[in-house]
């Protein structure tokens, strides 16, 4: 199992520090993941502060190959290849992961102004449409996860839009 992680464009240490934390990691390897990347945007974390910008950093942890890299133009390739996503809660990350669909765990980063990843986490996790954790709980939350549980998101209709319209205007 291929295990990829996203933190977004902006800095969230505290999900870097604590994928790369042995409790994790052995999380992970329970759960069969055998190859893991990060996307650790602007981390200063340890290991994420070794790796340059353009540059791919390659470790072993907890018997886990790890790949760790700053930012790339585009992520679907990396959704793609993953048989498990872990991402920060922003909105845009979680409805393209969501459209593919791939299995999602979110980590709303608590340090963001008003915590609104908090809330669209929450708001998706009611729907069953992924599962939230919070940093502390991940390893946790990674070995209780079960895609069986999770309802699939519904497919992008354009005509919705155009509906509402109409009846907000009175066309309907």
């Amino acid at each position: 199992m291929h295990a990829f992680v996203t933190v977004g464009s902006t800095r969230f240490d505290l999900l870097v520090k604590e994928i790369l934390s042995s409790r994790t990691l052995q999380a992970l390897k329970q759960r069969g993941c055998t190859t893991l990347t990060v996307q650790c945007g602007n981390s200063a974390y340890e290991q994420a502060s070794l790796v340059a910008k353009g540059e791919t950093a390659r470790l072993v942890l907890e018997g886990i190959p790890v790949e760790l890299w700053k930012f790339k133009p585009a992520l679907k390739e990396e959704y793609e290849k993953a048989d498990l996503v872990i991402s920060h809660a922003g909105s845009g990350t979680i409805i393209e992961i969501l459209r593919l669909p791939k299995p999602l765990i979110v980590v709303p980063n608590p340090t963001l102004l008003h915590n609104h990843q908090e809330e669209l986490a929450q708001a998706l996790e009611a729907q069953k449409h992924l599962t939230s954790s919070t940093v502390e709980n991940l390893a946790e939350t990674i070995m209780k996860f079960n895609q069986d549980d999770i309802v699939p998101f519904p497919a992008f209709d354009g005509s919705r839009f155009r509906r509402l319209l109409d009846e907000e205007m009175g066309f309907v």
